[in-house]
């Protein structure tokens, strides 16, 4: 509130926000002020497609491996790449591409986000911090202000644009769908019973922002033992078809536990995994 709305506020009972009720002559009131554009433009030199942002409604269900294979996929088919790593206080996507190299800054001050050996673009924390180990102890608005200044920032140059997003609903997510003309939501769970929930949580996110969700990826989808063959049910079974009906989104995958996957993301070597099948039809 501006001093004299406050002044206005002090002199009436708690405010209830039912400006219908109000007395207060205040600015707040639905119809006087304009709709805030919360909007972050590209700069000139820089050109991004389509965005996906990649989210999950808790940690821990693979969102980065999910994002690099989606990002790895696009640049096999030939398409410019990029990844903005929004995931501030736990990145883990430079490393999963074995990059460390600092951002290049152009004659304009601008920010040139380093390659992988494929030519994907990244920009993340890590690539900033002195080691990749340091912690990033910032508040909420902070973190929020890294990642429209990784937009806005940097010269980006590709056919479309990856996000690996924090888990859950908080500041980040909604910079990012409010900030980036983001095209559509993928979502990454696991097969747990409360993968509805979560699921839940993403699509009333994405409905209240009016955002596409794309598709569903369920991760950690059983493991097959490479000497019998047989699939196990390590983290329960599956229930993605279920929660796709009831919500009419696609399942873009089915993804099973592997020990190599994990391994060529510690290696920094996703680029040339064997990864997953993921349906893209259509995105990309």
């Amino acid at each position: 509130m501006a001093n004299e709305d406050m002044q206005n506020y002090e002199n009436t009972e708690e405010c209830t926000h039912d400006c219908s009720t109000c007395g207060a002559n205040c600015s707040s009131k639905a119809g006087d002020q304009e709709p805030v554009d919360f909007a972050a433009h590209l700069n000139p030199k820089s050109r991004v497609g389509k965005v996906y942002a990649v989210v999950s409604g808790k940690g821990g269900v693979g969102k980065t491996f999910v994002t690099c294979a989606m990002a790895v996929k696009c640049r096999q088919d030939g398409n410019s790449v990029a990844v903005l790593d929004a995931d501030i206080t736990g990145p883990s996507i430079p490393k999963a591409f074995g990059i460390s190299a600092k951002p290049g800054v152009s004659d304009d001050n601008l920010m040139i986000p380093p390659v992988t050996s494929t030519s994907i673009q990244v920009m993340s924390t890590n690539l900033l911090l002195q080691t990749e180990t340091d912690p990033v102890v910032w508040r909420g608005p902070m973190i929020a202000g890294v990642v429209t200044q990784f937009w806005t920032d940097a010269i980006w140059n590709a056919d479309y644009m990856f996000v690996d997003m924090p888990p859950g609903t908080g500041d980040v997510p909604l910079t990012v769908f409010q900030s980036l003309p983001v095209d559509g939501i993928i979502v990454v769970t696991s097969p747990q019973d409360l993968v509805g929930m979560i699921v839940e949580k993403a699509v009333n996110m994405a409905n209240m922002m009016n955002i596409p969700i794309l598709g569903l990826v369920e991760n950690m989808s059983g493991f097959k033992c490479p000497n019998c063959g047989e699939v196990h049910e390590i983290f329960g079974k599956s229930h993605i078809d279920d929660v796709a009906n009831r919500f009419g989104i696609p399942v873009l995958a089915k993804i099973p536990l592997d020990p190599l996957n994990a391994k060529a993301m510690d290696e920094g070597l996703i680029e040339y995994a064997k990864l997953p099948e993921i349906n893209t039809d259509g995105l990309f």
